[in-house]
């Protein structure tokens, strides 16, 4: 919990940066680099490991990094400095939220039991956006426990056309039915 609400004040504070500099995309591109590297595990014991000097991990962040902002380097040095470099890919997460928000876009979780066409992803994404009243970004998952049907995330609300809940309350019914 703690870790969610110290990725949530840091993502707050580089997406202030970031619109001040109107350098949105720029950011998110750079924590997503910077979150992507952190997940080598060689890398991260590197930068983690107290008896390296923090010019070492300087440099070994300007190589892998190359063309980073230099005030995301900061917000690395400054995770690295404070023991927190492990929540950059939540912070990368909620930054990636906080842009979505700006934008009026709102992520959709959509599992099906079967892979969604391009078209089918396009046309939900519409009528998704209909109901929320926002442009909608769907995220395809599938899970073929599903049977069929669909089940849907978005802003806070769970939709679920599944198969396999309709099978539920058919079954809760029939049993109600026989008391």
């Amino acid at each position: 919990m703690a870790k969610r609400v110290y990725a949530g004040r840091y993502a707050q504070a580089v997406f202030s940066i970031a619109r001040e500099r109107n350098e949105l995309d720029r950011w998110q591109s750079d924590l997503e680099g910077i979150a992507h590297l952190v997940e080598d595990a060689v890398v991260i014991s590197l930068l983690e490991n107290p008896k390296l000097c923090f010019d070492d991990k300087a440099r070994l962040l300007s190589e892998r990094l190359g063309t980073i902002n230099r005030l995301a380097l900061n917000l690395v040095y400054l995770l690295i400095s404070r023991g927190r470099l492990n929540i950059i890919g939540e912070i990368a997460g909620e930054y990636h939220r906080l842009l979505d928000s700006y934008r009026g876009i709102e992520r959709a979780r959509v599992v099906t039991a079967i892979p969604l066409g391009d078209d089918d992803r396009l046309m939900l994404e519409r009528r998704l956006g209909a109901i929320v009243g926002k442009k909608v970004a769907v995220k395809p998952e599938v899970d073929s426990s599903l049977l069929g049907g669909i089940v849907v995330r978005v802003g806070g609300k769970l939709l679920d056309g599944s198969t396999r809940s309709r099978l539920e309350a058919l079954k809760n019914e029939i049993a109600r039915g026989r008391e």
